[in-house]
């Protein structure tokens, strides 16, 4: 007997995709993506939705890189 699973859609880059897609299988244990849709849609279950933001973010901060403001001298010597 088919059994309803409450689910999300999730839109995005097809970045981001790849990123929880990856999330999902290596930490997550396929647990929270119920269907990939398409290249920029995934339907995830509802009480999963948190954590794998949670997770996303978290990877996210281990490649987001601060830039470095650049010497404002350059113009006070008039160039």
């Amino acid at each position: 007997m088919p059994r309803a699973i409450r689910g999300v859609l999730i839109e995005c880059e097809p970045a981001i995709k790849s990123i929880l897609i990856h999330i999902d299988s290596t930490q997550l244990n396929n647990d929270a993506i119920i269907e990939d849709l398409d290249e920029t849609h995934l339907m995830v279950k509802e009480q999963m939705v948190k954590t794998l933001q949670a997770r996303l973010d978290e990877k996210l901060k281990e490649t987001y890189r601060v830039e470095v403001p650049l010497d404002d001298s350059d113009e006070d010597k008039g160039m």
